[in-house]
């Protein structure tokens, strides 16, 4: 029983990932050849738990790495991370009726129940910084679905989707 309950877990994860948007904007002006090294800025307010932004720089760290750039005390970007939950309720709903009427005078009783359940969702905001001359360069925003009450490893499997996704198109090619 557990172990199915694991692979559903495990699913709906994968699922839940498979909906992460993401949007991006960058300085068109600026040649991303030029940036060879990255670090993280040093009092970054993520917005997420600890271990979670542990998890997270580690997986920016794979896809920075996969990407030929270099984590540096003298970094050419600085990354900051910020992080928001938030919950939407469910959009479709069936109204319930129930009505009187006679002459001269009548009574009606309304309600509208909500279809589906509400879902939680993350929105990661990623910049890079040009460092020495302190500007944004690059700003990928991603929502995802997340299922808040997962194991270590999911979560890692997770923010390592969600940061793949993130810097897919990083460095923007002109």
């Amino acid at each position: 029983m557990m172990k199915y309950f694991s692979v559903i877990l495990v699913a709906f994860i994968l699922i839940s990932c498979g909906s992460t948007q993401v949007n991006y904007d960058y300085d068109e002006q600026i040649s991303f050849s030029k940036y060879k090294t990255y670090n993280y800025l040093p009092d970054m307010q993520t917005g997420l738990s600890q271990l979670d932004a542990n998890r997270l720089i580690s997986a920016i760290d794979i896809v920075m790495g996969e990407k030929g750039f270099a984590k540096s005390e003298n970094p050419d970007l600085l990354i900051n991370i910020m992080s928001d939950q938030y919950r939407e309720s469910p959009q479709n709903s069936v109204g319930v009726g129930v009505g009187s009427g006679g002459y001269g005078g009548g009574v009606s009783i309304g309600a509208g129940i909500p279809l589906g359940g509400s879902k939680d969702h993350q929105t990661i905001t990623i910049d890079l910084v040009d460092s020495s001359e302190d500007i944004l360069v690059w700003q990928a925003v991603s929502d995802s679905n997340i299922a808040l009450n997962t194991n270590p490893q999911d979560r890692v499997s997770y923010y390592t989707k969600v940061s793949q996704k993130i810097f897919k198109n990083f460095p923007p090619e002109k």
